[in-house]
Formats: C-alpha cells, structure tokens, sequence
C-alpha cells in the first residue's frame, strides 16, 4: 500500500548512516540528525541504499512506512545539501533586517517584532530598492526550517483583499473581490 515506503533511499558520498536501538543517525558536510523511529519497523542499510521494511499491512504500520522513509529521505537530503525557506513581505512599509541570529520585522505594528533565530538556522535580508523584502531561512534540519517559518509566517498572514502580509516566495494566495459598488 505504501508505494514511499517501499523505494530504497540512496545514500551519497560524503554521508554516513548508522541505525542503532531504534535511532538513526545521518552525518554529512553541512551537519549530523538523528531520529528516534518506531520498534516494529526495521531499517537496514545495505548496498549504499538505506530500506525501511514492516512487518504487516496493517493501517498503523503502512503509515508509519512511508513517514519513516520521508523522514530519513529528509535528512539524507538536509545534511547533504540543506534546506532553504525564502519568505516575502508584502506590504507599504514592511522591512526586515537581521545582525547575525536576530532578525529585526518591521510589519506595521507600533513596535518593531525582534525575533532570536534558532542557531542552526541561517538566516539573510534582501532589501532591493523597488522590490518586496525578503527574508531567507538556511539549515540542514528541514523540520526546523519550516517551524521558524511558519511562527515568521503567523505575525502577519497574508490577507485576501489586498494580498499584503508575510507570504511564502511563489506562494498562490486566494484573493478576494472587494465591496461592488
């Protein structure tokens, strides 16, 4: 049933796996994860393929077959070449800056929102003159990734007259039409 789950994960030069009491852990160039995985599945890693089996077609089972696959497709991926997360602000006025892990949100509100950015996360402004600014989330962890955007994402969502607000770059907004006259 689960067709992810059945696909072989390869793993590239430069990247070790190891499984041990029901933990895995991936090392590459840009960092090391690890992940805790459920006792009735067994991975084994053979051939330069990791291989997730289960032991029946159960419902739980097949489910967690294919999440575990993602999970350490995920990892095998972050550690090789890392995660990015690029998010616009859409909005007269709205500008964002960083020094070092603090990112500085200017979105409206009487006051400046200053957010600390997890370590493992690297994070970049771009300003361009003309142009919405847009802040750029880099880690090996796509799970973290994806937290520091969204809670970026929840100070100001993206409303649906005018479209202004923190938007995802390439993100389709449902819009709105406003009052007929």
């Amino acid at each position: 049933m689960s067709r992810i789950g059945k696909n072989p994960v390869s793993i590239p030069q430069g990247v070790t796996v190891d499984v041990k009491d029901n933990v895995i852990t991936v090392k590459g160039k840009l960092g090391e994860l690890s992940q805790e995985f459920d006792s009735d599945l067994t991975v084994k890693v053979e051939d330069g393929n990791v291989l997730v089996e289960r032991p029946s077609d159960s419902k739980d089972h097949t489910a967690k077959h294919g999440l575990y696959r993602a999970l350490i497709n995920n990892m095998i991926e972050g550690v090789n070449n890392g995660w990015t997360k690029q998010l616009e602000l859409v909005g007269v006025g709205y500008r964002a800056s960083n020094q070092g892990q603090k990112l500085d949100l200017a979105l409206g509100f009487s006051h400046n929102i200053v957010l600390d950015i997890a370590p493992e996360v690297k994070v970049e402004t771009v300003s361009d003159k003309g142009k919405n600014p847009i802040v750029k989330l880099t880690s090996h962890d796509k799970q973290l990734v994806g937290q520091v955007a969204a809670k970026i994402r929840s100070f100001r969502k993206p409303e649906p007259y005018k479209g202004k607000g923190i938007k995802f770059v390439g993100e389709q907004l449902r819009r709105k039409a406003g009052k007929s006259a």
